[in-house]
């Protein structure tokens, strides 16, 4: 081979090879991301101590006021993960207000007791970077108290979660008008405590991860969740996808997408 031809064929190489390393930057994850959030944590202690020693970058999301909240969350934090507030929401179905829980948040407040009632709820999870909603099917309906909660949030530097209780939920359009950062759920991983079914919604996970470049599912302390997640997660090499905190999963430069919705009626 010419000298010269050598020379531009060693060039060409070396110019690919810095395009390579270039976009890999600009990406760092280059593999289909998941991220996973356990809800309903303070209730439990046992069965939350179970959730808090998931490997990788889980997400808590602390019930605000409940015995263990502190605990769980100080807990939480020191193994490095991050925390949410598991804010509680109206649900559409009154059959569910038994389980909201105290802090509850309703469509019959006022903007002053909203926000004192939001603000108590962030002070009683210590730690919290975000919040996501607990139940809300008809609250995070209403324009007016997403506007209210997104300003407050945005004020405070805290990102959003919708839990996507409802497929009319408008809470991550108020978010995006606000510009406050937002994720929406695409998989709930246990609405049935049965652990093939539970199998097959981390399968759909993954799916929608490698369709989308990204997926979030949701989950709860259930011992039957605890241990599919358990093994799955230590699995993932296999699968071609990397779990990842929401802040990172923030930080993807991926295009918005409408989200696989599996919305629990009345939650």
């Amino acid at each position: 081979m010419p000298r010269r031809a050598f020379r531009m064929g060693i060039t060409g190489t070396a110019l690919i090879l810095l395009l390579s390393h270039a976009a890999l930057a600009r990406d760092p994850w280059p593999r289909p991301t998941i991220s996973i959030i356990i809800d309903d944590i303070g209730y439990r202690h046992m069965d939350d101590q179970r959730a808090l020693d998931l490997p990788g970058p889980v997400a808590y999301a602390v019930m605000p006021r409940a015995p263990f909240a502190e605990m769980m969350s100080a807990l939480a934090a020191k193994n490095g993960k991050e925390v949410l507030v598991h804010m509680p929401m109206e649900p559409d179905a009154m059959r569910h207000n038994e389980f909201l829980g105290p802090g509850a948040l309703t469509t019959h407040m006022g903007r002053d007791e909203f926000l004192r009632t939001v603000e108590f709820n962030l002070r009683s999870v210590p730690g919290a970077v975000g919040v996501n909603n607990h139940m809300g099917s008809l609250l995070t309906q209403s324009p007016m108290q997403m506007e209210w909660l997104m300003d407050f949030l945005k004020a405070r530097n805290h990102f959003y979660v919708d839990s996507m209780t409802s497929h009319l939920s408008i809470a991550g359009t108020m978010a995006e008008l606000k510009e406050l950062p937002i994720l929406r759920r695409d998989v709930f991983l246990d609405n049935a405590q049965d652990a093939p079914d539970i199998q097959n919604q981390f399968d759909e996970l993954i799916r929608v991860a490698r369709r989308r470049g990204r997926a979030i599912a949701i989950g709860h302390p259930h011992p039957e969740t605890i241990a599919v997640l358990q093994r799955r997660l230590r699995e993932l090499d296999a699968y071609g996808v990397t779990l990842v905190s929401l802040r990172h999963m923030l930080q993807q430069s991926t295009p918005r997408f409408i989200p696989v919705a599996q919305s629990l009626s009345g939650r």
